[in-house]
């Protein structure tokens, strides 16, 4: 199995080598790589006090970060070592303040994780959510150095939990402790053997609590919305943006925020083609002037705040892979709209339960999931009430590992 999987690794860096003569993510994923252990070398000194975080992508950044944040205001001298996998978090969080080195993950290889661990020298790993490597982790291992998952969330149809899963099952046991989201993903690593585990909540409830606390006034989108009430359309992809572009007609007394998942020019361009009438932030900002009921986002790094000058929104992503972070909507109060893949997160499904969400198939659907959601006021502080109630994670995390001397 071990082969195996050394040469799925191999196949998908082949894969991505390819893409990367057309597709600018890859291209990214590929360039980013370029030199990695060089620039390592030239950045971290193994002699500090290391603590290295690793992130798929952007999403378990923000996730991860109030414990990252926490752990550094009780141990300034810890220096803060970050990897992503993915050019989505490297890309817009490469220049993040607390961290003393910001990279992309060299491929799992032996090679690569032995290196890498020899030049980082870390004294605690943690990882948020999922991916686990099996190369660092027995490296980790190996050189006796803690690893943590946290808000790790686990389900009984990943491969871990199969008959045929013994490989994957080795790999998790190089896992020093568990801080896991709910109690199915306790019990389910309870079944494989696995005591060291935690039911310590999902850290992104702190963070988005703290992130609409502390939201930063975005005046041209003030400017824009005026007395109108908004729907924040985040994280959008095509099949959302189809499904969206009956309501401006249907609604002349509402205002639409599109931010697509996407900013390439082409797909701002096939926005623009479907809606009747669109304004560009880019251009808005310079003009102040917009005679469009829609305007599109087209930067990275806004989307978090927009929600606060919404009335409900629309999360992007459930006609694909999965939807995107209804809680940052949640925490502003907004009732959530989503598409028809949200199983595997538990928050949608809390949301629907407590009548704060709604999931669509079609446009008769959504129109009736905006007619509700717009003149129920009582689906927004159940949102808000959600979030709230759910925060805490991050305090029971920096628990265990301070109070328990996991990280010294």
């Amino acid at each position: 199995m071990l082969l195996l999987y050394t040469i799925g690794i191999k196949f998908y860096s082949a894969i991505i080598w390819i893409f990367s003569f057309f597709n600018e993510k890859a291209a990214l994923f590929i360039s980013g790589r370029k030199q990695i252990f060089n620039h390592i070398a030239k950045k971290i000194d193994p002699l500090n006090e290391n603590i290295w975080f690793h992130f798929a992508s952007l999403g378990e950044f923000e996730q991860g970060r109030p414990v990252l944040e926490n752990l550094k205001k009780l141990h300034p001298q810890k220096k803060i070592v970050i990897t992503f996998f993915s050019p989505s978090g490297y890309e817009i969080r490469k220049n993040y303040a607390l961290a003393d080195g910001i990279f992309y993950l060299p491929m799992d290889s032996r090679k690569n994780a032995q290196r890498f661990v020899e030049l980082v020298n870390p004294q605690t790993a943690i990882f948020t959510k999922y991916e686990f490597w099996y190369y660092y982790f027995k490296e980790l291992n190996k050189k006796s150095i803690p690893l943590f998952v946290v808000s790790g969330i686990f389900r009984k149809d990943q491969i871990f939990f199969k008959g045929y899963g013994l490989f994957f099952k080795g790999i998790l046991k190089c896992v020093t402790h568990f801080f896991v989201q709910n109690n199915e993903s306790c019990i389910l690593l309870h079944s494989i053997g696995l005591e060291n585990v935690t039911v310590s909540g999902d850290t992104r409830f702190d963070r988005v609590f703290e992130n609409a606390a502390n939201a930063k006034a975005k005046s041209e989108i003030a400017l824009f919305c005026g007395d109108s009430p908004t729907l924040i359309c985040g994280s959008t992809w095509p099949d959302d943006e189809k499904l969206l572009v009956a309501l401006p007609a249907k609604y002349p007394g509402w205002k639409f925020i599109i931010a697509p998942h996407e900013i390439h020019e082409s797909h701002i361009l096939s926005i623009e083609s479907i809606f009747q009438k669109t304004t560009r932030f880019s251009e808005f900002k310079n003009t102040g002037k917009s005679d469009s009921a829609v305007l599109i986002i087209d930067n990275i790094g806004m989307l978090s705040a927009l929600y606060q000058y919404g009335k409900a929104a629309y999360i992007g992503g459930g006609f694909g892979a999965g939807i995107h972070n209804t809680l940052e909507a949640a925490a502003f109060g907004l009732p959530v709209i989503f598409g028809p893949k949200f199983n595997k997160f538990q928050e949608a499904k809390d949301l629907i339960k407590i009548g704060a969400a709604k999931s669509v198939s079609n446009g008769t659907e959504l129109i009736n999931a905006f007619e509700y959601f717009k003149s129920n006021a009582q689906s927004s502080s159940a949102a808000k009430k959600y979030v709230e109630d759910n925060k805490g994670a991050t305090a029971s995390v920096l628990n265990k590992l301070i109070f328990n001397s996991l990280v010294k």
